[in-house]
């Protein structure tokens, strides 16, 4: 007999259809996201998290760069905005005020990736999840930021890490207590080991193992079956936080439909980066 906890959503039928079909008629109701990342050696994040958003049914949205590489982009990317950057062309910690001031608009940040490894970058990411206290969602190289004992993500409200094994791994490696996840585990032992983890900790987990998206939240897990997409954090974290947003007081059964809306047949390719990049 399979655990309570444990809801198995098929690849053809969503599990939570109400939430399907009851999502904002319109852009004004649709949620505002704010997208921040990039480094001027990467650059393909937040055009991929753009694109999907947009594709996901996010009202308007809104994207944040380091602007080291302000002459590349030009005035091409209307929805684009640039913020104090290091000589290495990573975000600097002056830019705090005015990422703090875009997410005051939105209704949720995305923290895309792509932002290279770099200790202004960290003072300010730190600073960022300390000060902004609405919703979150995280991918990518932003969560080796946040890889230690007591990491702010897993403490803190509202806030979706999405993330591939290997990295999930360390996560729960540097926790305390600390879990072992390894890639020979059953998929049942995973979403056990999901279910304790976020019974006992705000922690929100999007990964994928054995050949199944798996979501857990506040001791709830599901699985949804699908084919390991190239690069599916970035695209998966935008479609999480768009139905997140728009269905805040379902949010389990929002994001486990996001992963239903993200694999239909005509999603089921990394989106196409906007012209951001």
């Amino acid at each position: 007999m399979e655990p309570t906890y444990w809801h198995k959503q098929s690849a053809s039928d969503p599990l939570y259809g109400e939430v399907m079909w009851s999502r904002p008629e319109n852009k004004g109701t649709a949620g505002k996201l704010l997208i921040v990342g990039g480094n001027s050696h990467g650059l393909t994040a937040p055009g991929i998290a753009y694109t999907a958003a947009a594709k996901a049914g996010i009202g308007s949205s809104h994207v944040l760069l380091p602007d080291a590489i302000r002459k590349a982009i030009g005035n091409s990317f209307e929805e684009g905005e640039f913020a104090a950057s290091t000589p290495s062309g990573s975000f600097a910690k002056s830019a705090i005020n005015q990422i703090i001031e875009n997410a005051d608009w939105a209704d949720g940040v995305l923290l895309a990736g792509d932002f290279g490894r770099n200790s202004e970058t960290a003072i300010l990411l730190d600073e960022l999840v300390d000060r902004y206290d609405g919703p979150l969602a995280i991918t990518q190289d932003g969560l080796d930021y946040f890889i230690n004992d007591v990491s702010p993500l897993t403490i803190r409200e509202c806030t979706i890490m999405v993330t591939n094994l290997a990295r999930l791994q360390k996560i729960t490696m540097a926790g305390s207590p600390s879990r072992l996840i390894q890639s020979s585990m059953s998929l049942h032992a995973l979403v056990g080991l999901l279910n304790s983890w976020t019974r006992e900790s705000k922690a929100r987990i999007l990964t994928y193992h054995n050949e199944n998206y798996i979501y857990a939240e506040r001791g709830e897990v599901s699985t949804t079956p699908g084919p390991q997409i190239n690069n599916w954090e970035i695209p998966l974290a935008a479609y999480a936080i768009t139905w997140y947003l728009q269905q805040p007081a379902k949010s389990f059964e929002a994001v486990t439909s996001a992963i239903f809306d993200f694999l239909k047949p005509q999603n089921a390719s990394p989106p196409a980066a906007s012209r951001v990049i």
